[in-house]
């Protein structure tokens, strides 16, 4: 039952990966592999990378020359004694000091690597994620992407190339030993051979387990780290606690961190039991190995002072092969995570906005939107054949009932979703022509649930235009005047310059309906001659409403504003009211004409009103009791 629930579609959403390797195609695939990681790395520290490969192929070449020298030294010593091993001492002193200083340079220039090839990635990631087209973030999969190569493909990338860099030193430490055993006596390459067969072979069986581990594991990592986000975080803290659900999401993070605890021990033991046949097979290998060279100097094939020399270089090529085989079963493993980095790459670039060329008129005139449809990724359409006409100067009115598709054709309206079907144009020009980033400065966006940047109050509102000159902040202080905003920066410790979030010491929360007339003031800081205000006082009390309304009309002289409210009695004064239901405009006219029809608007604002007044009864009724 736990494998079924564990394997239910709802999680499945981690991509198919190919886990039928064998040996020789785990060994085969290590370029394919490599290649994107030494491509970031490029990229990122090309400097610091040439540095890297330089000064280990010159501390290869200076741990073959030591290897060698070694030799040469022991010679010395068994044939002249002391006195005549003395030169060949310090010579041998002089290359691995030498040695020492390139593997120190090695590090000095490894430490560059990591926090540039970091840094790269992640302003890559940031900006395909900023370049995408909104709807992107609709898509299930899109998002599943994005946070899978933000939260693990980033990290396991860093990990990766320092692991590279590891897998280069110790490829250049295997083929130094093995140079160097050439150089004494071409036999003894095979017996370098029948030493390192066992440890290779245990290696790479080790790496192979821990790689067809990897998908499952990764998976089950990423489904426990978000119910520890769950519990762990402050947003949801109030409402776990609320609802009593503490004993519920104990219980997932159980039945996950079993799973995980129990994936990660099959895979440890099938590791632990290819290491120990490694070990004895090994044991084999280094015996063969001492016997082949026992045979080689009892047949006077090889001087003493070189089998000497000889053991020391096997001994070398046997570190750096577990070294090399070692980092090359990280590389596979973190190849899982680097492939969800580079999938949500690939899948962004193909999800950019649309790339009119077009500039959007400076005030247009009129918006008008002929047959419009939509529908988000997966799901059927939520608007139909939708047809109207809001010009510059008049207050047009969205208004239906939850999910008749008020919020998205006004995201429609704004540029930041294309239409499924139909088109928006702007003063007769089909907005899919007109350059993104002229339509969307061109708009103002008031949403309901507006952003909470962890940031200063000051930095909340000049969001809206950032780039605005504003030296005595005459600017923001008059926005948030008309949003009523200044009221709550008045009681602020540091005023303008407190950071709003509790993340930070010394940070302060504001409620909803503060964080909402910061908010408001960002909108209207943003000066904009189209403005969109989705249920933009929904958090407000009935006095701080009132102010934000009153601004938002002295706002609209000139401008073309869209505004989408439940509250009925705002959008009295609108000059046009369209009226949605399940995704078409079903009435439109002004508030007395769709009065007259006693039609749909005409009912939900009957029950608003008696809503109303049965509210103002009771507290009439209360103020006569307690007289």
């Amino acid at each position: 039952m736990l494998e079924q629930e564990l394997e239910s579609p709802y999680w499945r959403l981690d991509d198919a990966r190919d886990t039928g390797l064998g040996l020789w195609q785990l060994v085969r695939r290590l370029p394919g592999t490599v290649r994107p990681v030494l491509g970031i790395i490029r990229a990122a520290a090309p400097g610091s990378a040439l540095t890297v490969l330089f000064l280990q192929l010159a501390s290869g070449v200076a741990a073959a020359t030591g290897l060698l020298e070694a030799g040469d030294t022991l010679q010395h010593l068994l044939s002249g004694g002391v006195l005549a091993a003395v030169g060949p001492v310090l010579l041998l002193a002089s290359v691995y000091a030498i040695k020492g200083a390139l593997d120190t340079g090695v590090a000095l220039a490894h430490a560059r690597i990591g926090p540039a090839v970091h840094r790269a990635a992640e302003q890559r990631l940031i900006a395909a994620a900023l370049a995408v087209e909104l709807v992107a973030y609709d898509d299930d999969r899109f998002y599943d992407r994005l946070h899978r190569a933000r939260d693990q493909g980033l990290d396991h990338l860093d990990r990766a190339s320092d692991n590279l860099v590891e897998l280069v030193g110790a490829g250049v430490g295997v083929v130094a030993a093995g140079v160097s055993l050439a150089v004494m006596n071409p036999a003894l390459l095979p017996v370098l051979v029948l030493g390192l067969l066992p440890q290779a072979w245990a290696v790479l069986r080790s790496a192979r387990l821990g790689y067809l581990g990897s998908a499952r594991t990764v998976s089950l990592l990423r489904r426990l780290w978000m119910v520890s986000g769950l519990a762990t975080e402050r947003v949801s803290a109030a409402e776990l606690r609320a609802c009593q659900a503490a004993p519920f999401v104990l219980g997932e993070y159980r039945t996950l961190a079993e799973a995980y605890r129990d994936q990660r021990t099959r895979v440890a033991v099938a590791q632990a039991r290819v290491g120990a046949v490694g070990r004895a097979l090994a044991g084999v290998g280094v015996a063969v190995t001492y016997g082949a060279l026992l045979l080689m100097l009892d047949a006077q094939w090889l001087p003493l002072a070189v089998a000497g020399a000889a053991v020391v270089a096997i001994r070398s090529a046997t570190a750096a092969l577990t070294r090399l085989v070692l980092a090359a079963n990280q590389v596979f493993e973190q190849s899982l995570y680097i492939a969800d980095y580079l999938a949500f790459l690939t899948d962004a670039d193909t999800r950019l906005r649309p790339a009119g060329t077009l500039a959007a008129p400076a005030a247009p005139e009129t918006i008008t939107l002929h047959g419009v449809g939509f529908a988000y990724p997966g799901s059927d359409p939520c608007l139909h054949d939708v047809d109207m006409v809001i010009r510059r100067g008049q207050t047009v009115a969205l208004v239906g009932e939850n999910g008749s598709g008020k919020t998205t054709l006004a995201k429609l309206i704004a540029g930041l979703y294309q239409p499924s079907t139909g088109s928006i144009d702007w003063d007769g020009t089909d907005a899919a022509l007109l350059s993104p980033d002229s339509t969307a400065d061109r708009v103002v966006l008031v949403p309901q649930d507006a952003v909470r940047w962890p940031h200063t109050a000051r930095a909340n509102v000049r969001i809206g235009r950032h780039d605005l000159s504003d030296p005595d902040d005459l600017l923001l202080r008059s926005a948030a005047s008309l949003a009523r905003a200044d009221e709550v920066v008045d009681d602020l410790p540091h005023g303008w310059d407190t950071v709003l979030s509790k993340y930070f010491r010394g940070g302060r929360e504001l409620s909803g309906g503060q964080w909402q007339r910061l908010a408001v003031a960002r909108g209207i800081f943003r000066d904009s001659p189209v403005l969109v205000c989705d249920e933009p006082t929904a958090p407000l009390d009935a006095r701080a409403e009132f102010a934000v309304y009153e601004s938002l009309r002295s706002l609209a002289t000139g401008r073309t504003v869209v505004l989408i409210t439940h509250r009925l009695a705002s959008v009295r004064h609108a000059d046009w009211i369209y009226v949605l239901h399940k995704g078409k405009v079903v009435e439109q006219g002004t508030h007395p004409q769709l009065l007259a029809a006693g039609g749909r608007y005409a009912e939900l604002y009957s029950l608003q009103a008696r809503a109303y007044a049965s509210e103002q009864d009771a507290v009439v009724h209360d103020e006569q009791a307690q007289r």
